[in-house]
């Protein structure tokens, strides 16, 4: 099954990362994954557990697919998180379109761009529908977590974001008050953004409020009216 999943996905653009334990799919979270497949028959443990654990920890789109057919198992893995089930036997078409609806609901729910939207601000070019970044024409890769911040920067260009707004935006409503989580990734895509992380031209802080985008015409060291709240 695992191997089938993995041809559709990928002939469909989709990065794949494996798990074949509870434990591995566990540990695969911290890959920051846009969304997980997942089959409830886990040799380690019972899927809908599985279900449960991720959502202490993550908003991930989770659509199960399970030869458990039974409402009461459809009910319980809805009740404990998933955001969708499909009952075996599928066909490829049908999963790849509850997965898009599911990213489409996510995306939503975070208060994300259009699916097919670009931005450019200076040397940085984001492609949505693609899920492509490139420095001075350069690809750069960034985790799920990164791209969601610089694209939420970059639809605001040359406004304060709020660590609150930023917060609700990219990780959602359950994490307002983790600024931690903001200075961690800010600091990873500025590493990977700014020619010299220490010194960003782009990627500005205001101390004790939040994090701007500088706007393209915007002068260095400008300092920009009041952002969002």
């Amino acid at each position: 099954m695992r191997r089938l999943l993995r041809a559709a996905l990928t002939a469909h653009g989709y990065a794949v990362i494996e798990a074949a334990t509870a434990a591995a799919g566990r540990a695969a979270l911290a890959e920051e994954p846009a969304l997980v497949v997942l089959d409830l028959g886990l040799p380690d443990g019972d899927g809908v557990d599985f279900v449960v654990a991720a959502r202490r920890r993550s908003a991930v789109p989770i659509v199960v697919v399970s030869a458990r057919d039974r409402e009461a198992d459809k009910i319980r893995a809805l009740d404990a998180g998933a955001d969708d089930y499909l009952t075996k036997p599928f066909g490829a078409g049908e999963l790849l379109a509850r997965i898009r609806v599911a990213l489409r609901h996510a995306a939503s729910a975070a208060g994300a761009p259009a699916p097919d939207a670009l931005y450019a601000v200076g040397p940085i070019a984001v492609d949505c529908g693609r899920h492509t970044v490139t420095v001075d024409g350069a690809a750069v890769h960034l985790t799920p977590i990164e791209f969601r911040l610089l694209v939420e920067l970059l639809r605001h260009a040359g406004k304060v974001l709020t660590h609150r707004h930023l917060l609700r935006a990219v990780w959602g409503p359950g994490a307002v008050g983790e600024t931690h989580y903001l200075r961690v990734h800010m600091a990873a895509l500025r590493r990977k953004i700014e020619p010299a992380p220490a010194r960003p031209r782009w990627l500005l802080t205001e101390p004790g409020v939040g994090y701007r985008m500088r706007a393209e015409d915007e002068p260095a060291g400008a300092s920009p009216g009041p952002g969002a709240p």
